[in-house]
């Protein structure tokens, strides 16, 4: 399988544990991984954002899926995330 769905997160971030039940029914529900990325603590990870991040969302919880190129900014509801992870 491979890591086309990434998560880029902060530890801190509220927004972002509130997503975290929805990513695990996605990843439960369509059999997919989603890879977490922090960048709040983590340069390696925030200078990646900074090269995916081609729709100016400039923090997290930001959802990125490499094989289609599609975002997500922010926290969404589990059916726009289900159609980001299988690129609909």
């Amino acid at each position: 399988m491979v890591d086309n769905l990434l998560m880029f997160t902060g530890t801190e971030c509220h927004f972002c544990r509130e997503m975290d039940p929805l990513v695990e029914r996605l990843e439960k529900e369509e059999s997919v991984k989603v890879t977490k990325l922090e960048v709040w603590h983590n340069a390696k990870n925030a200078e990646f954002l900074t090269k995916v991040d081609k729709i100016g969302c400039g923090g997290v919880p930001f959802f990125f899926n490499q094989k289609t190129g599609k975002a997500i900014c922010g926290a969404s509801s589990y059916e726009d995330l289900r159609k980001w992870a299988l690129g609909k």
